[in-house]
């Protein structure tokens, strides 16, 4: 009897590119929809997932220069999806919030993201929670020290 073949990282690797470049193209799609660009978009999910941040902490998130994201959240603040808070301890440090508003706009992104969502309804429960697992233990949990 043989054996099939084993999957290496690289055939991993270039699987998970291939399904990031199909979720990246849907996201950046359902963001255009809400007229928002995709930097803009993951700047919500971002504040939807993690809650208020810090403008230097949401810069190092989303991997972009700090003057960059000042430019991003100058456009979202004047949308009213954020709005820009002083930090109690130190009111050098700019807090970002989503505003109901934003909720509203991250939501309906999620919900517009059609390829995505057809994928996922594609897994029964058990593959669903393997998914999850999987994906959490690969990019979420760091191993212990």
């Amino acid at each position: 009897m043989t054996e099939a073949p084993r999957v290496g990282t690289a055939q991993l690797m270039e699987l998970l590119s291939v399904s990031l470049g199909v979720y990246y193209g849907d996201f950046t799609v359902a963001a255009a929809s809400e007229n928002l660009t995709a930097s803009q978009g993951k700047a919500l999910t971002v504040l939807r997932r993690g809650g208020p941040a810090a403008m230097r902490a949401l810069a190092e998130t989303m991997t972009c220069d700090a003057s960059n994201m000042t430019g991003i959240i100058d456009r979202l603040e004047k949308r009213g999806l954020v709005r820009r808070e002083a930090g109690a301890s130190d009111r050098r440090v700019k807090y970002v919030i989503l505003t109901a508003e934003g909720e509203r706009v991250t939501d309906a992104i999620r919900a517009k993201m059609r390829t995505t969502q057809e994928g996922l309804d594609r897994l029964n429960e058990q593959d669903r929670d393997a998914l999850y697992t999987l994906l959490e233990r690969v990019f979420v949990t760091l191993p212990a020290a």
